[in-house]
């Protein structure tokens, strides 16, 4: 045997042992454990120790099981059997030899005892449910198991629930993550100093066995793990090697939960080096360790890794499959290259690889990097098992194996380190991980733990350079996807970028490193270390430049781009985790003075960066053209720290600034950027797609925008206030291509834009000064006050809920830590400015949730346009901001009008960056100011409001922001000398305002009005000409004078630049100037410029007060406040002035251009003095006229269209108010019935398809729209009115035995056991579930016009929410869903007022013709032979209403399709809508009226169908019950039927209501009233005995013979027959006769509590028990006859109906109190007929006593449907189902459900609990709704309804503390029932109108 060979080998002292196995496995385990536990006790144990080395040896074999395991397929097919058992086997040899010979049980509780429970450590797997208290903790990551958290006290705190997605274990007891307040009570308790030491006998075993045991696991690894031929190891063979580990594995896991003191055990076994050292080391003649230990070297190898001492000591070759891989990783330590440019990947990369290795020898400096990337040498157990759990890519049990040791402190220490030696090899192997996705969770599952820890992180950056490891292996990994970068200069370009289509951007593969790395930085000590370290910072900054400029686009100018790539979600993903989370971590730790040298460590690096990015990228001063990059993280970074430094560490800015050159080539990429974004909207980017849509909308998105265009404005900010101004404002124009259109002249030609763009190219400029000027957020805004102004901004957009707004604010650091900074201040903030508007709900309506809306203060003193602009991602937010500011100030009276957006004064700016300013005072703004506000006046092309409200929000800027050389106020009056050389004198806006420009020269294509070479041609009436001409010899003269300027902006600008970087100007022109046209313009397109002169004579104050009279469209319309109040210009701010248009806007900037300078005012009132000259009115052509008349007709059909639309309108709304439960007023006729005069004898419908109207016919139908469905509702009813609450605990369960349905269910099946079955199907009703209810919308069709709408519908492709093919459709008018036609019976539809006449006829003739009508067969005006359409249509008609419930709710009877069974159904349908009208009018008649429910009904048409098909069943006419009712019988004993044959069901078992239907479905229709009171009237006869009998069983023996002792007494009386002592007496001395009242045994007294039995309660009790069958007949009576329910109270209930239905007398007196037995008009002698009913219960009751007593006693007062009740607190529910496992598949369903009619727990799309292809919840709402389901799912919080073939999500009715629901429990709040919402839920199920309110329905196709 090779086991004992081996063992041999070794040298075995005690012969005896090998022999034991060969004995078979006789040897008893237990005694020899105990017999070498004894031996090791023993001092000197030498002997003891070899002896279990030895058996060990042989029990631990690794090469036994591997035969079977991965040895080859052909192995695996001989010894399958073999390896399973061998290693259990020897698992139970550990667990024996670890417990010593005792029981293993025992031995864990022994060591479970001495468990030092300091920290919980509960490791779980994803989706487990975990908790986050950010109260309580201190890292971000901290997470509690749920147990730990329901045991700590968190009220009020900030926590949250949340599903697992990486895995993550509990921190509670561990004081570095969290407070110790928040422990839970298991772990507050300071261990170790009551837990006893362990003794060390107990272990001792322990510390033998384990080693070997881990070193069998790591040779089971070595020997699984085949070196694959292809890239990555075949996952099937890797897992396969998994699942026969799993039980050692497992086996280890459950050592880690024995708790502390094994796990000390096992860290000493896996960190002891010795211990490594002489098992692993290959050396002796142990051929098996020696192979396993080649493996083990050949996978070092082949993972691209040395191992230290290799001399290759085997020679082992490595296989040639493997060579591919080995080469590309082949080992370039000289140059310190990782060559990973797989041989995979394209052929292309031979260019960019070389250039990659240029930059990476750059990079990688020296050997360090090698040494952290190459080199890995184990020298413990631990080191290697990490090994190979990389190796076999994290198995999900090795992990949390790992884990569960963590909360040993020694063990920790030593895993970090571990990890952190392998970080470069988990790198490699992730990239290489086909799951990377998996793999990534599985490393962050280790990783938080680990580098959360703050302690831990420093001790770890210290000893194993944690940082310089992690910094270099995100390099390494980002260095094998670098490409050329297309930015600027294509052919020259140095620079490098990620290439964010290949798999390692576009699937994320990178996350998990870099949030470690996030991680880390968290930590103070660790950051500091990391800002302190120049070198690591110029690796950092290498690493952010592979960033700079990636994802590179390019505008399409020809055609439109031809697949559009989706790069740019992994080029912002990697933006914002990559560079900005790190960039926030870092800035975290700059907050105070003392960091100010990490800053400018930070800067110089950065700077540095960019400029070697500026030299790559070969950029001189021009950006290319038609080309946009939105990342430019250098910039970001530099941007953030800028302002740190300023706003937090008081450093002085221009210290940290470089020099002029650098900041205006700062300035380009970001400008482009803010250029692009305008192109972008003006729709210039078309022909790149979507995308690039995409793209400027994640660069302003809330999540980004902190990131990427804050500081992007923040850096333009700082640059706009270091350079020169003019410079500056022309770049900006420049950028936006508007410089063309920036002239006087009224026509010009842009070079670089289309006409269309223009317009909104000029807003685009003009917004983005307003921005750059306005946006204080980095610029003096203290936290408090942005977080407020984003809150302003967001809300102003729209209400928001809480949750959303928490989404949309921006987050400060970086968004992985989870921590909302100051979420106190967030809370505080948000009820300062926003009130909270609570939940509404209109049923039907959709649901609504919590809002937040401004405060009306808000509105009126925050409302920010420019911030709203600046945070909106759609442009029609902005709009939406504006409509809601109008809104607010018509509301509340401050503006009627539209408003301009209003002027908002800004904070103060912080000194730093006072410059900024000084663009609003530069003699370039001013000109471009003056020309706009002269173009808009002059009415040229292409300017907007828009345009305006931006100028003069400028000039107001300036007012506000005035310079502070105001000295020079009067001195610049001078002489106008002094303005030769410019546009204005000086740069001061104030005084610049009253500057009046004269001349102006401009260049104007030749085409222009402002040009007319021939005087001769002249004629045109063009103002401006005619002064032109009449003027032309002055201006020659005047323009050698040089007084008009040509202003280019362009040119300013060159001049500017060229002084800056000193060249001469001549050189500078070559240079510069030739590429202007070559790029612009295409040759001969521009047409010819000449010169031209205009004369203006305006200033920009006149120009103001001429646009006032324009705006307000009256002359003089100005008039300077002052002269009448001088007190204005003392107290400028006005209230009247902060809103409305731009009036408002001219008159507030004159009044403040006044308050600032008296000669301004003095200039304001000379100009108002001078009248101005009416403009002349315009000539109209004749082309204009047409286009004007055009408009008009225009203008006259939109007209009509309104009008039609209004029309329509109005006939909808009318109609929804009759057809939707709108409580209108009472008398409303439903639509289709006309108010017809009593005399008209045919009803008139409307036709909703074809329009026409007219009465129903036999060959031409019409029919009304029904929707047919199958219900439970009136099943669900019990007796007791407290609905019952949904079970929380495993002994709260529902048993349904008391529903309505359940009742009913038990009372036919015994009747179906003691009687004839025919007649058992007629005394009952069926229905209760499953029963057919039928509503309408009220509206009728023709029913061939219907059958042409379901064919278009059919044909119609359109994808609908319901099914065509089964006769779906939605009404043609009101939209309302329905499936069926139920055709209007011809005749009138007042029934010919026969019942009108009063009836004279005595009860005994009505009886009689009752009877006769019954028995003549087809008394129909329509005779079912005939088939007429009509009839055809009914047919099909009763096949839906068959069709509608499925086949067991139809067939009750014992012989299938029996003529009985269909009986029953169809009056068991009218039943159903008679019970659930009386429901929806809440259970009894009280209230009257036709009500809503009336609205809706068609029992009327319902009937006629019914009644149609009831009379093809007669019934014999000995068996009609009509009969037994009103007639005596001469022989009794011939009733009770023979012995052998079944009796029929004694009358007084039947049901009353089910007769009542029979009855009168059984005579011809229509109906007579007369016949319809007689058939209520006698039924009543049968009623009132009914209840006597219950009456009679329900008392004690001795109520009973005292009543029949009282009746008895009165029985000679004249109206005995309407007594009910004496009846009841009667009735009890009858029923004696048989053995009903007998077997009065012991459990009949417990089942009815004695009743003290007062008259009046027994009249109560006989009312109750009569009452439902009078709501049904009156109800019937007022569909069949159209009489009016009246109303009435409670109490008086019974009297009213009954005089309704005329079982009163009329001449009936209510002075005496009111009996129930003065209903009674007995058909025949009262006693012989109840004689005669009790004779057949008591021949019944000789047989079978006890179940004759329980038919007698009917239930028959149900209380209202009900949902079930739901816990206040949803957690409740959560905690207990989501763990819950399936009662039918015995697993924890993914998705489980509980049903909210009857509380059964299903699986949600189980395929566990598939039926024939129905999954769980669609079968239950079968069999519990008849196809009505409503469902809670646990893990969304939300409702499902099934209804059908179809479902829809209905919502949920849960809400947390603002209003809003959590679907799928993303944020786990808190969550708390709103009972409003529950209460529609349940008024939908019971008015059976989901399909009606909810809209979104989908098929289900029986997945649910």
């Amino acid at each position: 045997m090779a086991a004992a060979a081996a063992a041999a080998a070794v040298g075995d002292p005690q012969p005896p042992q090998p022999e034991a196995p060969a004995q078979g496995l006789a040897l008893d385990k237990a005694a020899t454990a105990a017999h070498l536990k004894a031996a090791l006790s023993r001092p000197d144990n030498r002997a003891g120790a070899e002896e279990l080395q030895a058996l060990l040896e042989r029990v631990l074999n690794a090469e036994r099981p591997l035969a079977g395991a991965a040895g080859g397929e052909e192995a695996a097919g001989g010894g399958g059997g073999g390896p399973g058992e061998a290693e259990e086997d020897a698992l139970e040899w550990c667990k024996c030899l670890l417990a010593g010979g005792g029981g293993y049980e025992e031995f864990c509780a022994a060591v479970r005892a001495y468990d030092p429970a300091a920290l919980c450590g509960l490791v779980w797997t994803a989706n487990f449910v975990a908790y986050r208290c950010r109260t309580c903790g201190i890292s971000p990551c901290m997470s509690l198991c749920a147990e730990c958290f329901h045991q700590g006290d968190h009220t009020g705190h900030d926590f949250n629930m949340f599903r697992s997605q990486a895995g993550g274990a509990c921190d509670c007891g561990d004081s570095n993550v969290m407070r110790e307040s928040g422990f839970c009570r298991r772990h507050q308790i300071k261990s170790s100093s009551n837990i006893p030491c362990v003794p060390k006998d107990l272990l001792m075993m322990s510390e033998f066995v384990l080693p070997r045991f881990i070193f069998c696991l790591i040779q089971y690894l070595r020997e699984g793990y085949n070196e694959p031929a292809a890239d990555a190891p075949s996952e099937k063979d890797l897992n396969k090697v998994l699942q026969l580990l799993e039980p050692q594995i497992s086996f280890l896991e459950d050592l880690t939960k024995m708790g502390g003191a094994m796990r000390s055990v096992l860290t000493q076994v896996l960190t002891n080096q010795q211990n490594y050292k002489d098992l692993t080391a290959g050396l002796g003649e142990n051929a098996c360790a020696k192979k396993s230990h080649e493996k083990y070297l050949i996978a070092l190898k082949s993972s691209g890794l040395t191992y230290p001492e290799d001399k290759l000591v085997y020679g082992v070759q490595e296989p040639a499959a493997g060579t591919s891989t080995l080469a590309a990783q082949g080992f370039a330590g000289a140059t310190g290259t990782l060559g990973q440019i797989d041989s995979s990947d394209e052929e292309d990369q031979d260019g960019s690889q070389g250039l990659g290795k240029r930059k990476r020898v750059k990079l990688s400096s020296g050997t360090k990097d090698q040494s952290i990337m190459d080199v890995l040498k184990h020298k413990s157990f631990l080191e290697e098992l990490l090994f190979w759990t990389i190796k076999y890519e994290f198995p999900q049990k090795m992990v949390t194996f790992l884990l569960n040791m963590l909360p040993d402190q020694e063990y920790k220490v030593a895993f970090t380190k571990t990890f952190v030696q392998h970080y470069a090899f988990i790198m490699k192997t992730l990239k290489k991980s086909h799951e990377s996705d998996t793999m990534s969770n599985r490393i962050v599952h280790i990783s938080v733990q680990l580098f959360s820890n703050e302690e831990l992180a420093r001790q770890v950056t210290e000893e194993c350079q944690l940082l310089d490891i992690m910094v270099t292996v995100l390099l390494y990994m980002m260095e094998s996807c670098l490409i050329k970068s297309e930015l600027q200069d294509e052919e020259n370009s140095l620079h490098v970028v990620v290439n964010c289509g290949e798999a390692l951007l576009k699937n994320n593969t990178y996350w998990p490193l870099v949030s470690d790395f996030i991680n880390i930085l968290s930590h103070q000590s660790v950051a500091q270390r990391f800002l302190e370290d120049h070198g690591l910072l110029v690796t950092w900054m290498n690493f952010v430049s592979f960033f700079q400029g990636m994802n590179l686009n390019k505008r399409e100018l020809n055609e439109h781009v031809e697949f559009e790539s989706q790069t740019y979600y992994a080029a912002f993903a990697a933006e914002l985790e990559a560079c900005a989370q790190p960039m926030w971590g870092l800035l975290s730790h700059c907050k105070v003075r003392e960091t100010q040298e990490y800053t400018r460590n930070v800067v110089r690096y950065c700077l540095e960066a960019l400029q070697d990015w500026f030299d790559a990228i070969n950029f001189v001063d021009e950006p290319a053209p038609n080309q946009v990059t939105f990342h430019l993280p250098l910039h970001r970074y530099y941007a953030m720290f800028l302002s740190k430094a300023v706003k937090c560490q008081e450093l002085d800015l221009d210290s940290l600034l470089p020099d002029q050159e650098m900041l205006m080539k700062l300035m380009i990429h970001p400008l482009q950027i803010q250029a692009s974004l305008a192109e972008i909207h003006s729709n210039m980017w078309v022909r790149n797609g979507l995308q690039i849509k995409g793209q400027a909308m994640t660069y302003v998105q809330s999540h980004f925008c902190n990131s990427m265009i804050d500081p992007d404005i923040y850096l333009l900010q700082v640059c706009a206030s270091r350079l020169d101004p003019d410079y500056f404002i022309s770049s900006v124009f420049e950028r936006f291509k508007v410089v063309d259109l920036l002239t006087m002249a009224s026509q010009h030609h842009n070079m670089v834009l289309d006409v269309e763009h223009e317009r909104s190219m000029l807003e685009g400029a003009l917004t983005f000064l307003v921005i750059l000027l306005s946006l204080r957020l980095h610029l003096g805004m203290s936290d408090d006050d942005i977080l407020r102004a984003e809150m302003v901004a967001q809300l102003c957009m729209n209400d928001r809920t809480h949750s959303s707004l928490l989404d949309l604010i921006p987050e400060n650091p970086n968004p992985k830590s989870g921590i909302i900074p100051g979420s106190y201040s967030f809370e505080s903030v948000l009820s300062a400015v926003a009130d909270f508007r609570a939940p509404i709900f209109e049923p039907g309506g959709s649901m609504q949730q919590g809002m937040y809306t401004p405060k009306a203060e808000v509105w009126d003193q925050e409302f920010d346009p420019v911030m709203v602009i600046l945070r909106t991602v759609y442009r029609r937010d902005v709009q939406s901001a504006m409509d809601r500011y109008t809104a607010f100030l018509k509301q509340s009276g401050k503006f009627p009008g539209n408003p301009w957006p209003p002027y908002k004064k800004r904070t103060s700016l912080h000194p730093s960056y006072k410059g900024l300013m000084r663009l609003l005072h530069c003699k370039t703004l001013h000109i471009v100011l003056f020309t706009l506000l002269y173009k808009i006046l002059m009415d040229h092309q292409n300017l907007s409001e828009h345009v305006l409200c931006m100028v003069l929000y400028l000039i107001e800027l300036g007012l506000e922001n005035s310079a502070d050389d105001d000295s020079e106020e009067e001195v610049s009056m001078g002489g106008p000398e002094r303005c030769h050389d410019s546009w204005f004198p000086g740069s001061n806006l104030v005084s610049n305002m009253r500057h009046f420009i004269n001349y102006v020269r401009v260049r104007v294509p030749e085409t222009a009005p402002e040009l007319k070479r021939d005087p001769l041609a002249s004629t045109s009436s063009d103002a401006l000409d005619s002064l032109q001409n009449s003027r032309r010899p002055k201006v020659l003269q005047r323009e050698n004078s040089g007084t008009a300027q040509v202003f280019s902006l362009v040119a300013e600008r060159r001049k500017k630049f060229q002084e800056i970087i000193n060249r001469s100007n001549s050189e500078a022109n070559q240079v510069v100037r030739p590429k202007i046209p070559s790029k612009w313009s295409a040759p001969g397109s521009s047409p010819q410029l000449t010169t031209a002169i205009l004369e203006i004579k305006e200033s920009i104050l006149s120009l103001l007060i001429k646009l006032h009279h324009k705006l307000s469209g009256k002359q003089n319309s100005y008039y300077p406040p002052w002269l009448d109040d001088i007190e204005v210009l003392i107290q400028p701010e006005i209230p009247k002035y902060n809103h409305g248009d731009g009036i408002t806007a001219v008159e507030r900037i004159l009044l403040k251009a006044a308050v600032q300078s008296r000669m301004n005012k003095r200039i304001i009132e000379e100009i108002c003095r001078k009248v101005t000259p009416p403009v002349p009115p315009k000539k109209i052509t004749a082309a204009e006229k047409k286009t004007l008349d055009k408009e008009e007709r225009r203008q006259k059909a939109r007209e009509r269209q309104q009008k039609l639309l209004a029309e329509f309108a109005s006939r909808q709304k009318s109609f929804m108010e009759t057809a939707m439960d709108v409580d209108s007023p009472e008398n409303d006729i439903p639509m289709e019935i006309t108010t017809a005069e009593p005399q008209v004898s045919e009803a008139v419908y409307d036709c909703v398809i074809c329009g026409q109207s007219g009465p129903s016919s036999e060959d031409r139908p019409t029919g009304l729209v029904v929707l047919l469905q199958a219900s439970s509702v009136l099943g669900q009813c019990r007796d007791n009115a407290e609905p019952k609450k949904l079970p929380i605990a495993e002994e709260e369960q529902i048993y349904p035995w008391d529903t309505c349905a359940a009742v009913h269910d038990v009372r036919l099946s015994l009747l179906q056991r003691y009687f004839k079955d025919s007649s058992c199907l007629l005394a009952v009703s069926i229905g209760w579930e499953g029963g057919v209810y039928v509503q309408t919308c009220g509206h009728t069709l023709h029913i061939d016009c219907h059958k042409s709408y379901m064919e278009s519908l059919r044909n119609d492709q359109v994808l609908q929410g319901f099914s065509v093919d089964k006769g779906e459709f939605t009404c043609p008018l009101c939209r309302q869903f329905a499936n069926s036609v139920l055709p209007c019976y011809p005749g009138s539809n007042v029934e010919n007022n026969l019942w009108q006449r009063p009836c004279n006829k005595s009860t005994q003739d009505l009886i009689k013709e009752v009877e006769e009508l019954q028995g003549r067969p087809g008394a129909f005006p329509v005779s079912i032979s005939s088939e007429t359409n009509l009839s055809k249509e009914m047919e099909s008609v009763m096949k839906d209403i068959k069709n509608t419930t499925q086949k067991k709710y139809r067939d009750y009877s014992k012989t299938p399709g029996s003529p009985d069974n269909e009986f029953l159904f169809m009056y068991s349908v009218a039943r159903t809508n008679l019970e659930l009208e009386l429901i929806h009018r809440g259970g009894s008649l009280c209230s009257g009226g036709p009500s809503t429910a009336g609205k809706r009904s068609c029992l009327n048409q319902l009937f006629h169908v019914l009644a149609l098909h009831m009379r093809l069943y007669t019934i014999d006419s000995e068996y009609n019950p009509w009969k037994k009712l009103t007639q005596l019988v001469e022989d009794m004993n011939s009733q009770v039927g023979n012995e052998d044959q079944q009796p029929e069901v004694p009358i007084l078992y039947h049901d009353v209501t089910s007769l009542l239907l029979i009855q009168i479905l059984m005579m011809p229709q229509p109906l007579r009233k007369e016949h319809f009171t007689c058939i209520v009237k006698v039924l009543f006869t049968l009623l009132y005995t009914q209840a006597l009998a219950a009456l009679s069983v329900k008392g004690t023996e001795e109520d009973r013979s005292a009543w029949k002792h009282a009746g008895a007494l009165r029985k000679d009386t004249c109206d005995a027959e309407k007594c009910y002592e004496v009846l009841l007496s009667f009735v009890i001395s009858e029923l004696s006769k048989g053995k009903l009242y007998y077997e009065e045994g012991a459990q009949e007294c417990a089942m009815v509590s004695p009743i003290a039995w007062s008259p009046e309660s027994m009249e109560r009790y006989i009312q109750d028990f009569c009452l439902p069958f009078l709501r049904v007949s009156s109800l019937l009576q007022h569909h069949l006859f159209g009489e009016d329910l009246p109303s009435c109270q409670e109490e008086e209930e019974f009297s009213v109906l009954a005089s309704c239905l005329g079982l009163l007398p009329t001449f009936y007196q209510t002075d005496h109190p009111f009996i129930s037995a003065s209903c009674l008009d007995w058909p025949v002698a009262a006693f012989d007929i109840i004689t005669q009913w009790c004779f057949e219960i008591t021949s019944f009751t000789e047989r079978h006593a006890e179940q004759g007593k329980a038919l007698l006693i009917q239930e028959s007062r149900w209380k209202l449907p009900h949902l079930l009740q739901l816990p206040e607190n949803y957690n409740t529910i959560f905690q207990y189902y989501h763990r819950k496992t399936c009662s039918v598949c015995t697993k924890v369903p993914k998705d489980p459900a509980v049903c909210l009619v009857c509380g059964t727990f299903v699986c949600l799309k189980g395929l566990c609990c598939k039926q024939q292809s129905y999954c769980e919840c669609v079968l239950h709402s079968q069999n519990c709704g008849a196809g009505t389901g409503i469902f809670l799912l646990i893990n969304a919080s939300v409702i499902i309804i099934i209804r059908g073939h179809r479902f829809c999500l209905w919502g949920s009715v849960y809400l947390d503390a603002h209003g809003e629901e959590d679907r799928d429990l993303r944020r786990g709040k808190p969550l708390y029932i709103c009972e409003e919402r529950y209460r529609v839920l349940e008024q939908q199920w019971v008015s059976h109108t989901f399909d009606h309110i909810n809209k979104r329905w989908g098929p289900h196709y029986n997945g649910l």
